[in-house]
């Protein structure tokens, strides 16, 4: 796979592989679904945090010392890939409370499987800000090109995004790093292919669906 040092992997421990089981499994309630799965959300944003550009800050202690820390040197925004992505916006608001959120509505056809762009709205300095793109499924890669591109069209610049991800093919991680090479992708799994109908397996089915509560099955 090409442009490897820009695809973050989280370490596959055992404790990952046991939230794994339980969010894959096809007979997890939505209440368990949804538990499990923003604990590997939050793996997944602490991940990408560290990704972040940093400055040195000293600030002083209640005890009168000095600490010798860190801020960020840039504002940070999170932008949704509606509805799938949403599902990352409680932890983002924990972890960076008061920073702004966007949308971005991309819906894939059903038959032919191509995505068509519907909607975007971000912040107005968002271009000045690092941006977390929450994705959770990246299966064949359309949807995905077409959210970086709304991005790339609102002056966000691409070593800025950081894509936050669930599960990744292999394709589909290889066509958009190859396209986007100064992009970076966090992801706590890369699956071992898709199916005839564009599903990852061994898979998770639709995210949206089962966080959302809206999954027939």
């Amino acid at each position: 796979m090409s442009h490897v040092q820009n695809v973050h992997v989280l370490a596959a421990t055992p404790y990952l592989t046991y939230l794994h089981s339980k969010i894959r499994d096809k007979r997890a309630s939505q209440k368990t679904f949804n538990a499990y799965s923003d604990q590997v959300i939050r793996q997944l944003l602490v991940k990408a945090a560290e990704l972040l550009p940093f400055h040195e800050k000293a600030i002083t202690t209640p005890v009168g010392d000095t600490y010798h820390g860190c801020d960020l040197t840039t504002g940070i925004c999170g932008v949704s890939v509606i509805r799938a992505g949403e599902s990352m916006e409680p932890e983002y608001n924990n972890m960076f409370p008061g920073s702004p959120i966007g949308k971005i509505l991309i819906q894939r056809d059903k038959v032919t499987k191509l995505p068509s762009y519907f909607y975007s709205h971000f912040p107005a300095d968002i271009a000045h800000r690092s941006v977390f793109l929450f994705e959770p499924m990246l299966a064949t890669g359309g949807s995905l090109i077409k959210a970086i591109e709304t991005l790339l069209e609102n002056q966000v610049p691409e070593q800025q995004i950081i894509v936050v991800n669930f599960l990744a093919s292999p394709e589909g991680l290889d066509r958009v790093i190859t396209r986007f090479p100064n992009l970076k992708i966090v992801t706590s799994s890369i699956e071992k292919g898709m199916n005839e109908h564009a599903f990852m397996k061994p898979g998770i089915g639709d995210f949206g669906d089962r966080y959302f509560g809206t999954y027939a099955g």
